[in-house]
């Protein structure tokens, strides 16, 4: 079926549908784009499996493209139909599976909070509750970020993505979950210590030493700034340098020791609870496409 995405043309979604199969394979199938600091774009195809439970500490703005997707998010079970959006918020568990035997495909945008909160000037991180837009917004500028996935983003390219992501959030959320004043410095300064090094284990007390703050409050307020916690955003980000390890060849278990895990069975553990596959599946639905480093997260400016 043709889905209705919109209007063609260089910023509509139409001639997504082009970039798919006609016809769904079995299994996964996932294909890095083009990304940049913080941002990550992807191309994924389901049919005859799922995504196990699992959570990102990041937004996944997405749009499907064939099929039906479905997802338990929030308590509910929810379904995605082609032309439709889905907005997930970063630390909401979710899974993902075909709601027909045909499979689905879809294309989306993993994008930093940081990168969010920049945009939106510090305010505290918008919430969308339904995390399926209708009707689907008529946002060209996504649709084109979108359609050529496979293109750079330059720092323009990343801004103005961001950008339309932000404001897109802003509109369809309910007002801010905090109105609490955040210490955007001294979190900054957290963050970049976690970023630094992820591999290392760091004690709160030096995450005390760096704030300023008492480990409640850097608690409190690193999730309000960046909408995790400050160990899961350490735990994605040695997951970030596993991916890139496992891209470059290294054993799973040598990728373990080098990421910052106990083990090749702590690894394995972390990586399904972050993207709802083992390290091993992940590495075969990532063979033989072209890949795009992992994104890593921004580092720019909060103020």
């Amino acid at each position: 079926m043709r889905p209705n995405v919109g209007a063609p043309g260089p910023g509509g979604l139409e001639a997504l549908c082009d970039h798919l199969p006609a016809a769904l394979s079995g299994g996964h199938r996932l294909r890095f784009g083009g990304g940049a600091a913080g941002i990550e774009r992807l191309e994924a195809a389901l049919r005859g499996e799922a995504f196990a439970p699992h959570r990102h500490d990041t937004y996944a703005i997405g749009v499907t493209l064939a099929g039906v997707q479905t997802f338990r998010y929030r308590g509910e079970q929810r379904h995605c139909l082609p032309g439709e959006w889905h907005v997930l918020h970063p630390d909401e568990p979710h899974d993902g599976a075909p709601g027909t035997d045909d499979g689905f495909g879809y294309r989306i945008v993993y994008l930093d909070p940081a990168l969010v909160q920049d945009a939106l000037g510090g305010r505290p991180l918008p919430f969308v509750a339904d995390p399926v837009l209708r009707p689907a917004p008529p946002d060209r500028a996504l649709g084109a970020y979108l359609r050529h996935i496979d293109e750079p983003l330059d720092e323009l390219a990343a801004a103005e993505l961001t950008s339309a992501i932000a404001d897109l959030l802003a509109r369809h959320a309910g007002g801010p979950r905090s109105r609490a004043a955040l210490d955007l410095a001294a979190l900054r300064r957290v963050r970049a210590l976690l970023l630094d090094d992820p591999a290392t284990w760091h004690p709160v007390e030096d995450l005390e030493r760096v704030a300023g703050l008492d480990r409640w409050t850097i608690a409190r307020q690193f999730r309000a700034a960046f909408g995790t916690s400050p160990t899961r955003f350490r735990t994605m980000r040695r997951l970030d340098l596993a991916r890139g390890l496992i891209r470059a060849g290294h054993p799973l278990s040598e990728v373990a020791v080098l990421a910052g895990f106990a083990d090749q069975s702590h690894l394995t553990r972390m990586f399904k609870r972050a993207y709802g596959l083992t390290p091993a599946a992940w590495k075969a639905a990532t063979a033989g496409a072209a890949q795009s480093p992992p994104a890593t997260p921004s580092t720019a400016p909060l103020t």
